[in-house]
């Protein structure tokens, strides 16, 4: 609004010159005031903006300072001030109110965001109409057009008049096409080739991707990061002396096709003579001197010096010189083409932390965030704590992103308050499903799970199953800091029953109900101690109806597997089969470890995460020991890539000479384990259902290399990725099992393909598609079974 109020004011000095002959005289005392041309505006506007009222002197100078009044109200195109006698009229001409505001031909840009965007500057339908105004809305929208490519777009804007002094703004748009990158020539490289050069580019003449991509629409913002990337490459390879001289960006006549020319020089090649220190170092050279990463001998590095100056400041940040300024200044030799490195330091003060301020949080509770941090107030600064407290509060899980500040508190020079703001993400998912076969009838699937309710940092979640195949229903409730000094507790009820899902693999049943607490000590910083103990009831019922299966060469009638039917100690055929131990009750203690410092809970980036479970069941009918392991491990290979590895392994026994219980086996496929398999199908397999049973040792390895999905803008958790599989679960060898067999059971499968991933609304959701490159095919003269493999796979709920 300002360039219009310029515009009023000159406008008001230029009609006061202009009628300042007609007002020469000695001032008087007004005696009324009269007004004419108002429409819509009301008398009492005028009065109260005039300045002047019945009674008062009025004099030129009053005069022009009232016109200079209304015109800066910008509901009038022209106001001027007769005098008669001691009266003085107010003639006015009001501006036309805006009746409609219309776009013809946008199809670039959300019709209502544009208006809503020209609602907030003045051009809206009610407000007095503006040429300036709309002339420079008129400017601005074709310039967005350019930002978008459009370089030929056209902006007509038209008045139209209406009744009772209104008019319609109408903005007519013709968007033209696209102009697309038809050359990009980098001027100047001699030790590079053009097209190494450009291969560094996100923005080029385009390939085959370039529709979705597009990759050769030119945008400043991202032409910008392509000089960087540039820059970087030189610097990063010994060209201390690098420059772009100049950029032009050249648009054809017809505006269709852009030639992009960039200027460069150079410089020579330096290599690293030495590093020197100089400045107030605290006396501790020697702890400073073992973070520089500058390597001498080698070419100069500017990501390396950037590197070393960054490592000194977070280190003089953990002895409270919040503002340390560390500065590389090279001393050149250019006889030899080397360089010395000078890292000049200035520690200024030490300071300490004055308040935590919290920002961002619109559910979650401060005091969520403020037990996570280790930085506390009235403490000294310390750069070491206030990453890791920012890294507890991000792997919460509760926001996309968690960004700490620094800022001086004025007219203390020795204090400094910390903002800490936060992004909040959806943490509740609702999971809703329905399904129909013929077997299964209607099949309702309802889960709801809250991480952090009521902005508490509780966890709550309900999961519901109607299916034949997995009736499931069960409570789970985490309270991360059941004690003030953040010892967790999860309780957990549930009650289960499972059928094959394939009708060949028989048609038993087993439910089981139970319950269990959980306590989570945590051990120092990274490692949390986990001690539980609960109860569980199985109860088994066999198959009654079956199917004939053929097993070498002859068909056998089955409606349980052997294993099972071993176990729960059953006899007889189906369907008169009688099981004597049908029922099992056990106690499982158990024993966990974890270590986590990862950067990120939602999307890592850097870290480890370990963790490590011993299950002992200490019941009568149930006594076993089962353990299992897991290491991740996450690696930056730059700013948007990522390299994952992962490792599971298991073991488990029966105690005091019983049987291992078959439902406490572990079990391999699927998401979450080896993708390119269908769920839980890997491993031992019933000898005449084929179906899968588990097996008593694990082990399991995956690798993913990740990259934020082409155009997720802001949304880091939406991430491409490519995944290499391998692993199987083994159990001992039966009797009657052939060589051939054993071999099938026991060799590894493996797969690789690509997925995407994302934490969305309804929870982490992945995709996956998975090419099997080593799985078993079905050998009928061994009675081998194939594996049930499964190219395509999704799920919400799921982890690496």
């Amino acid at each position: 609004m300002n360039l219009p109020k310029s515009l009023a004011t000159i406008a008001a000095l230029l009609a006061s010159l202009a009628t300042l002959p007609a007002w020469a005289a000695d001032p008087f005392t007004v005696k009324d005031i009269r007004l004419e041309g108002l429409q819509r505006v009301e008398p009492g506007t005028i009065f109260a903006t005039l300045g002047i009222k019945a009674g008062d002197t009025y004099s030129d100078e009053r005069g022009s300072a009232a016109i200079r009044a209304l015109f800066e109200l910008g509901l009038f195109k022209d106001v001027r001030i007769d005098v008669n006698g001691n009266v003085i009229v107010v003639i006015v001409e009001e501006r036309p109110s805006i009746a409609d505001v219309d776009f013809v031909g946008a199809k670039e840009f959300d019709k209502a965001a544009l208006q809503k965007a020209l609602r907030e500057v003045g051009l809206a339908e009610g407000q007095p109409y503006d040429k300036a105004l709309a002339d420079r809305a008129e400017q601005e929208l074709k310039q967005q057009y350019i930002s978008r490519s459009l370089y030929g777009a056209q902006v007509v804007t038209t008045v139209t008049p209406l009744e009772r002094n209104r008019v319609n703004l109408t903005f007519t748009v013709t968007e033209g096409e696209t102009a697309r990158i038809k050359e990009v020539h980098v001027v100047g490289n001699k030790d590079f080739s053009e097209s190494t050069l450009l291969d560094l580019f996100d923005q080029d003449s385009g390939g085959w991707l370039a529709w979705y991509t597009k990759s050769n629409q030119y945008a400043r913002s991202k032409f910008n990061a392509d000089l960087e990337t540039l820059r970087s490459y030189y610097i990063t390879r010994g060209y201390l002396e690098f420059r772009i001289e100049s950029t032009q960006v050249a648009i054809s006549p017809d505006k269709q096709s852009i030639t992009l020319t960039i200027n460069i020089t150079e410089g020579r090649k330096f290599a690293i003579a030495g590093v020197k220190l100089s400045g107030d170092y605290l006396g501790r050279e020697d702890e400073f001197k073992s973070l520089v990463t500058i390597r001498p001998g080698a070419p100069y590095n500017g990501e390396e010096v950037a590197a070393t100056t960054k490592a000194f400041t977070d280190y003089f940040g953990t002895f409270g010189y919040a503002f340390a300024r560390v500065k590389a200044e090279p001393e050149i030799d250019r006889a030899n083409n080397r360089v010395v490195m000078v890292l000049k330091a200035e520690p200024a003060r030490r300071v300490y932390v004055r308040r935590l301020n919290i920002g961002g949080n619109s559910k979650t509770r401060d005091e969520v965030i403020r037990r996570e941090f280790r930085q506390y107030e009235g403490a000294w600064y310390d750069g070491n704590k206030i990453k890791l407290s920012r890294d507890r509060v991000d792997r919460l899980g509760f926001f996309t992103d968690v960004n700490v500040e620094t800022t001086e508190v004025s007219g203390t020079p020795d204090q400094v308050d910390l903002s800490i703001n936060v992004t909040e993400k959806p943490t509740g998912s609702l999971q809703l499903g329905a399904g129909y076969s013929s077997t299964d009838k209607i099949s309702l699937t309802f889960g709801i799970t809250q991480e952090n309710v009521f902005g508490s940092g509780n966890y709550l979640g309900v999961q519901v199953n109607t299916s034949s195949y997995n009736r499931t229903i069960s409570l789970t409730a985490t309270d991360p800091y059941f004690t003030k000094d953040g010892i967790s507790r999860t309780l957990n009820v549930f009650h289960t029953t499972t059928r094959p899902y394939y009708e060949a693999d028989g048609n038993y049943k087993l439910a089981s109900d139970g319950g269990s607490v959980r306590f989570g000590i945590p051990v120092g910083e990274l490692d949390t101690i986990y001690l539980g103990i609960g109860v569980e009831r199985y109860a088994f019922t066999p198959g009654s109806n079956g199917s004939y299966t053929l097993v070498n060469g002859s068909y056998v009638y089955t409606a349980t597997p052997q294993a099972y039917l071993n176990y729960f100690q059953c006899t007889g055929t189906a369907p008169s089969v009688v099981c004597t131990g049908d029922s099992k009750v056990g106690i499982p203690a158990t024993v966990g470890w974890s270590r986590d410092d990862r950067d990120s809970a939602l999307v890592p980036t850097r870290g480890r995460l370990q963790s490590a479970n011993l299950e002992l069941g200490v019941g009568s009918e149930l006594r076993y020991l089962k353990t299992n392991y897991q290491y991740q491990q996450y690696f930056p290979l730059s700013k948007q890539y990522t390299l994952a590895v992962n490792g599971q392994l298991g073991y488990a026994k029966a105690l005091g000479g019983t049987a291992f219980p078959i439902f406490k086996n572990f079990y391999a496929g699927g998401l979450g384990s080896i993708r390119g398999f269908e769920q839980n199908s890997l491993g031992p397999t019933d000898a005449v259902t084929a179906g899968a049973l588990g097996g008593t040792r694990k082990a399991i390895f995956n690798m993913e290399f990740s990259t934020p999905f082409p155009g997720a803008g802001n949304d880091r958790t939406l991430r491409l990725y490519t995944f290499f599989d391998a692993g199987n679960v083994f159990a001992d060898r039966t009797a009657g099992m052939t060589d051939a067999q054993w071999k099938a059971q026991n060799r590894l499968r493996a797969s690789a393909g690509i997925g995407i991933s994302w934490i969305s609304p309804l929870g982490p959701l992945r995709l996956a598609y998975a090419v099997p490159l080593m799985y078993q095919k079905a050998d009928t003269a061994n009675n081998i079974a194939a594996d049930r493999t499964q190219r395509f796979q999704f799920q919400i709920g799921t982890s690496f």
